[in-house]
C-alpha cells in the first residue's frame, strides 16, 4: 500500500559515498551525482519459474545474486535466440523481453533503497528483474548508445528503458504499481553486449563512450509513455534510437502499459 502522507513530488536518494537530490521541477526530474565511482553490486540471474500473471508462459522475474563471475554474450533475436545475455538467466515471455537489444538488464540500488522507504518493505537486489545491481552510476542517465565498460572484459551499451508489464505490477503486488512506478521516470536500463565475456560483484562500471546528444534513458522513458510532445527530440539520437522506438517517434504512439 502506499504510505501515507508520501509524494512522489520532492524525492530524496542517497547511498554510500553518493547523494543525489532530485526535484521535480514542472515534468523534470533533476539529478545531482557526487561520486564518481560505479560498482556492480551484484549480478542477478532468474530460475524459470510458473508465471501466474501470464497464462502458459513461465517467468525468471525473480531474480538472486550470484557468486562468483557470470557470463554475457549477444543472445541473439528475440524468440529465435537464447533469450537473456545473462548465462543462466531464463526468459519467460521471449516476444516482449531479452534478444540483443535487451539482452541485460540494469537497475541501481539507490533507487531500489528510494522505492524501501515509499513502500516500507525490504527489495533485495534483482527483485525488480535487474541482471545487474549498480551502486554510485546514475543509469537512468545514461544516454541511448553510450558504452559501458564492466571490469576488464566486457562492454555494454544502452539501448532503451525498461517498460513495466504486467509480470512486473504483479510480481511487486502493489495497487497502482504500474502507475507509481512510471510515474516517477526512473526505469533503469537495457543493454546490448558489444563484448562478451564474464563480469562479477564488485567490477568496476567505467562509461567508455558517451554520445553527442542528450537522449537519456529516462527522456526516452517519459516520451513513449506519458508525455507525447517529447517524443519528436528523440531523434536527435541517430542511430543510436532503436528502431521500434523510431517507429512509435513518426506514428507519435505512446507505449501501452500492460
Amino acid at each position: 500500500m502506499w504510505p501515507a502522507g508520501r509524494s512522489l513530488q520532492t524525492v530524496s536518494w542517497a547511498g554510500e559515498g553518493v547523494v543525489r537530490q532530485q526535484k521535480r521541477e514542472g515534468r523534470r526530474w533533476q539529478t545531482r551525482n557526487v561520486s564518481p565511482v560505479a560498482v556492480i553490486d551484484t549480478v542477478n540471474v532468474g530460475r524459470r519459474a510458473p508465471n501466474p500473471y501470464k497464462k502458459a508462459l513461465d517467468t525468471g522475474i525473480g531474480k538472486s545474486p550470484v557468486d562468483g563471475p557470470v557470463e554475457v554474450r549477444a543472445p541473439g533475436p528475440k524468440i529465435s535466440g537464447l533469450g537473456s545475455g545473462v548465462v543462466g538467466d531464463f526468459i519467460g515471455d521471449g516476444l516482449h523481453h531479452g534478444g540483443d537489444e535487451q539482452a541485460v538488464y540494469a537497475f541501481q540500488r539507490e533507487d531500489l533503497d528510494a522505492w524501501e522507504r515509499r513502500l516500507e518493505r525490504t527489495l533485495p537486489n534483482g527483485f525488480f528483474g535487474e541482471n545487474l545491481t549498480t551502486r554510485d552510476l546514475e543509469v537512468n542517465e545514461a544516454r541511448v548508445g553510450e558504452r559501458w565498460r564492466v571490469g576488464t572484459d566486457v562492454v555494454l551499451q544502452v539501448t532503451m528503458p525498461r517498460i513495466p508489464c504486467a509480470t512486473f505490477r504483479g510480481w511487486v503486488g502493489e495497487p497502482g504499481w504500474a502507475k507509481w512506478f512510471t510515474a516517477v521516470g526512473r526505469p533503469g536500463a537495457y543493454l546490448r553486449v558489444i563484448t562478451p565475456g564474464s563480469m562479477r560483484a564488485g567490477d568496476p562500471v567505467e562509461v567508455v563512450h558517451r554520445p553527442d546528444h542528450d537522449v537519456t534513458i529516462s527522456l526516452v522513458f517519459r516520451a513513449t509513455t506519458t508525455e507525447r510532445d517529447l517524443l519528436p527530440s528523440l531523434l536527435a539520437a541517430g542511430d543510436d534510437l532503436d528502431p521500434e522506438i523510431r517507429e512509435d517517434v513518426h506514428a507519435r504512439r505512446l507505449i501501452e502499459l500492460d
